[in-house]
C-alpha cells in the first residue's frame, strides 16, 4: 500500500508497480538528481523487499529471539515471548531510543516502520518535527502507510548521505552507502544490482 500511496502523491498510476515512470516521478517530486534518486531507490528497494514490506516483522520463534535479541532473553525467558510481536518489541526496545519501560509498550508503539525503518520514540519525534506533523506521534502507523518514503528521505538528510550519492553511481559509493544504512554489507550484491538498474532507467 505504501508504494501506491506515494504514486498517488507523485502523479503516476497507483498500481504498486515500480518502473521507470515511478522512479522519474520520484526524482521530480523530491527534487533529486539522477544519482541521488538511483541510490535512494536502490537502497530502500532492498530494505523493503522491493517495496513490499514497510513495517518491522517481530514474529520471532524462540530460536529467532535467541539469535537476534539474545541479551534481552536470559535463561529460558524467550519461551514466554515467542511469536508475540507486541511483547517482544516492548521488551527489546524498552528504555532506549527515547522509549519508556517495557510496561509502557512504547517499544511496540514506536517499532520499525518506513522504507528505512524508523525505530524508537526519539526518532519518531525527530521525524514528526521534520514533517511538522504532530499526528505521527499519536498515530505512528502513518509512517507505514503515508510517509514511508519521506521517513527514508529524513534518514538520508539526518545522516548526511546525499554527499555520498553525489559522488556517482559506482561500486564504491554503493558500498559506502550500504555500510551507513545497514551497519555492514548485508545484501550488497542486490543493492548494487538495483541501484545500477535504476540509474539506467533514469538516464535512458
Amino acid at each position: 500500500m505504501s508504494l501506491q500511496k506515494l504514486q498517488e502523491k507523485i502523479g503516476v498510476t497507483p498500481d504498486g508497480s515500480f518502473g521507470p515512470k515511478t522512479i522519474k516521478a520520484i526524482k521530480t517530486y523530491f527534487n533529486f538528481t539522477n544519482e541521488q534518486t538511483a541510490h535512494f531507490c536502490g537502497q530502500i528497494s532492498h530494505e523493503t523487499g522491493e517495496f513490499k514490506s514497510f513495517s518491522e516483522n517481530l514474529n520471532y520463534s524462540a530460536k529467532g529471539l535467541q539469535n537476534t535479541f539474545g541479551k534481552y532473553f536470559p535463561g529460558n525467558l524467550e519461551e514466554s515471548y515467542t511469536k508475540q510481536p507486541e511483547k517482544i518489541a516492548s521488551r527489546v526496545y524498552a528504555d532506549r531510543m527515547g522509549n519508556g519501560n517495557e510496561a509502557s509498550k512504547e517499544g511496540w508503539k514506536y517499532r520499525g516502520r518506513g522504507a528505512i525503518q524508523l525505530t524508537g520514540k526519539a526518532n519518531y519525534k525527530g521525524f514528526s518535527d521534520y514533517l511538522k506533523n504532530p499526528e505521527i506521534m499519536t498515530n505512528p502507523d502513518l509512517v507505514t502507510t503515508d510517509y514511508a518514503f519521506e521517513s527514508a528521505k529524513y534518514f538520508f538528510d539526518k545522516n548526511k548521505l546525499w554527499g555520498i550519492c553525489d559522488k556517482g553511481v559506482t561500486d564504491a559509493t554503493i558500498l559506502s552507502l550500504t555500510k551507513r544504512i545497514n551497519g555492514g554489507t548485508n545484501g550488497l550484491d542486490h543493492r548494487l544490482e538495483l541501484t545500477k538498474k535504476y540509474y539506467e532507467w533514469l538516464t535512458k
